[in-house]
This record gives structure tokens, sequence and C-alpha cells, in this order.
């Protein structure tokens, strides 16, 4: 798997963290750059820590679904990708209080809730051709960033940015899962071919 393509996996599992950034940005009453980092490296760790789960779960059933494992990944990505357009479409209620404080359970759940998505595209990679280090390490510093960037955006403009970061995202890890497919499937070197 090229970089372009795992770079693009790190941005749309990233969109979650990133929307979620915005969030608890917007609710500071000023910025607080310590509130920031911790915020950024919780949701890189966590994001980092549940591709690797994924993995090792998916390597441990990969000689069972060898011959499908391309449609597994679609199914995983399409899915994935699918609910958080959805999310993003359906919208909620934001009833937060304003507030500098950062409570650290209330940090704990968000990371944990938005790297859920991470687990599901770490099963995936245990049966495409990516190292697992490299991959793992991406996504953590990807979501780290945008994190910190979501804060600090979310505090000057508001959460208006949330929603299509969402949609962004799940666009993406669907259009992943249908290359994985094309590819394996030789759709992709046939029209390479071709042209």
């Amino acid at each position: 798997m090229s970089f372009w393509a795992l770079f693009l996996i790190a941005l749309g599992v990233s969109a979650d963290a990133f929307a979620v950034a915005l969030g608890k940005g917007l609710h500071m009453q000023r910025f607080n750059v310590r509130h920031a980092v911790v915020i950024a490296v919780a949701f890189g760790v966590f994001q980092a820590a549940m591709p690797l789960i994924g993995w090792l779960l998916g390597t441990t059933f990969a000689q069972y679904i060898a011959g499908v494992d391309h449609w597994v990944a679609f199914g995983l990505l399409a899915l994935i990708g699918g609910k958080m357009l959805w999310e993003a479409v359906r919208g909620g209620q934001d009833d937060a209080e304003d507030t500098d404080r950062l409570q650290v359970r209330e940090l704990l759940v968000l990371s944990f809730a938005t790297s859920i998505d991470a687990l599901a595209v770490g099963v995936t990679l245990a049966f495409l051709p990516v190292s697992i280090g490299w991959a793992v390490l991406l996504i953590g510093i990807t979501t780290a960033v945008l994190s910190f960037v979501g804060v600090l955006v979310g505090r000057r403009v508001g959460a208006r940015f949330g929603r299509p970061a969402e949609i962004v995202g799940g666009v993406i890890l669907i259009l992943i899962g249908v290359q994985i497919v094309l590819e394996h499937t030789g759709v992709l070197g046939a029209l390479g071919a071709v042209g």
C-alpha cells in the first residue's frame, strides 16, 4: 500500500477526532495550549493503539478468509465511511457548556469513542501489504496534529468545519475500500493496460 493511500486512511479515521476537537475548542473560554496538547496526544494515542489491536485480531483470522480478504476490507471501510456520513448528515444538538476545565474521564471516553472506527481499519490493514508499525505511527501522528488544529480552529471560528470533515473522512474511506476491491479483482490493472 502506498504512503498516500495510508495517509488518506489516516485522514479518514482522524475525522471523528478532528470534529470532537473542534467542539472542545469551541467550548473553551480561551485557548489553552496545554489542554490542546493533552487532547491531541490522547486522541493520537488511542487512534494509534486501536488499529494495532485490530491488526492483531485480523492477522489471527487472516488465514481463514484469505480468499475474500479484499471484500472484507471493502466492507469494513464502506461501513465505517457510511457511518461517518450518516452521523455527519444526521447531525445533533450542541448543548455543551463553555469551560476551561479539562476532565480526564471525559477525555478518555471521547478518545475511546473516536477511535473505535480505527479498530476496524486495523482489521482491514491485516489483509493488506502494509507495515503495521508505519501505519500506526502515521495514524497516531496525523490524528494528534489534526486534533490540535481542531481545538485551535474550534476556538477561533467555531464548529462549522466538523460536519464537512466527517463527510470528507467518510468518502475517503469508502473510496479506498473501492480501490482495494478494484485492485484485487484486477479491474485497475486492466484499466491501466488499456490506458
